[in-house]
């Protein structure tokens, strides 16, 4: 195993995706809880923003290098919501059921179901690195009402791939790797770490 990387985020779905996501880097990804690191508030308009706050914040408390991670999901419709705010689209201790809920809600009657994910990586040698490597994705779909499928997390039961005839929820993990928003970013990210640890 190569270099110790520290993800900037608690969340257990993000860290196994990444986690082989980035198995071409050769690189051990460890989360932020393992150090006991609060997270920062997110105050970035941006997902990118926000990526770069984690990982600052992450890198900067444990004196390693960090990936910030800033994902959500965008509907046209309900002019970019949840956006930056889907973690917590239904309230700082929303659940997915929660926030899921309220999305189906809001989209009532609406016609145009058009969403995609997007995700943003940032990847920070030290707390201080002046030039981030910066990889992004975007993944997209439709939103359908009733929920299919037990895997994924967050909104994947509802994020519906036409050309796969499937929610997010339906896919295999290697599937859903291939296509997703965070599998084009981590792709980058991975090859560019490569570059970078191999100096």
């Amino acid at each position: 195993m190569g270099a110790t990387i520290v993800l900037a985020s608690a969340n257990a779905g993000k860290l196994r995706e990444l986690a082989s996501l980035l198995a071409p880097a050769a690189v051990e990804l460890r989360p932020a809880s393992d150090f006991d690191i609060p997270a920062p508030e997110e105050t970035g308009q941006t997902f990118l923003e926000n990526a770069l706050l984690k990982a600052r914040n992450a890198s900067d408390r444990t004196c390693l290098p960090a990936i910030g991670d800033d994902s959500g999901l965008v509907v046209p419709a309900l002019r970019g919501a949840p956006g930056i705010y889907s973690a917590r689209f239904a309230g700082v201790d929303a659940t997915a059921a929660d926030n899921n809920a309220k999305l189906v809600a809001a989209l009532d009657g609406v016609a145009d179901r058009r969403a995609h994910f997007y995700c943003a990586l940032v990847f920070l040698e030290r707390a201080d690195d002046p030039a981030p490597v910066v990889a992004t994705g975007a993944w997209h779909g439709r939103i359908v009402d009733r929920p299919r499928g037990a895997g994924g997390f967050g909104y994947d039961p509802h994020f519906f791939v036409p050309e796969l005839g499937a929610t997010a929820a339906e896919l295999a993990p290697e599937i859903k790797n291939a296509r997703s928003h965070r599998g084009i970013a981590a792709r980058a990210l991975a090859q560019a770490l490569a570059r970078a640890l191999d100096r």
